[in-house]
């Protein structure tokens, strides 16, 4: 099917990062279906420099239609990246992004939380915290939940946004985690997350 027949296609996005450029198909009823959303533009462009090193494995937790994920994946051609969401429409709107940019070093796993994540871990986790799920639920399944997959130096990086800044110093206190804000800017916190050494 052509995105012209496609009933929730929205548009063509494109996004220049690191000197490649990418392009999204988005749907009207996925999140930042107008434009990249400004907190995955401030993580990669964030992230990727401070790397010491390529990262083998990388998960995307919440891929939505694929935009973070699929720019690491690109920028890191050689890692394993894995994308995962509930939602079946992001799940086929990042397969058609996969192949609209030529990417196959991809894994793309429907499911809720981390439960369907492949196992052997990662050494790059990756969201943009959802903002509607509820506090519980971003305390196991985008919090907890991901520390549990990261390998021995392994690291977890979120975007995150006002609503959601209020939960994080609590959580990272009552579990003992490292919490640390990397940059705040357009009311989005970009964050790492690490279990304290013991």
């Amino acid at each position: 099917m052509s995105r012209h027949d496609d009933p929730y296609f929205k548009r063509r996005l494109t996004y220049h990062v690191a000197g490649y450029r990418l392009q999204f198909d988005t749907a009207a009823l996925l999140s930042s279906a107008h434009e990249i959303d400004p907190g995955i533009d401030m993580l990669l462009k964030t992230l990727v420099p401070m790397l010491s090193q390529p990262p083998q494995t990388v998960l995307d937790l919440g891929c939505n239609y694929g935009n973070l994920g699929l720019a690491l994946a690109k920028l890191f051609p050689t890692a394993q990246v894995t994308l995962m969401d509930k939602d079946l429409l992001a799940l086929r709107y990042t397969r058609l992004n996969c192949v609209l940019n030529g990417i196959e070093n991809v894994t793309v796993v429907g499911g809720i939380g981390v439960r369907a994540a492949p196992v052997g871990g990662f050494d790059l986790v990756v969201t943009d915290l959802p903002t509607k799920i509820g506090d519980k639920a971003i305390e196991q399944d985008f919090v907890l939940g991901p520390l549990t997959l990261l390998r021995p130096g392994g690291m977890y990086w979120l975007v995150s946004d006002s609503q959601i800044n209020r939960l994080l110093p609590g959580l990272a206190r009552k579990h003992h985690l490292k919490l640390t804000e990397v940059v705040k800017r357009h009311g989005k916190t970009i964050f790492t997350l690490q279990k304290r050494d013991l």
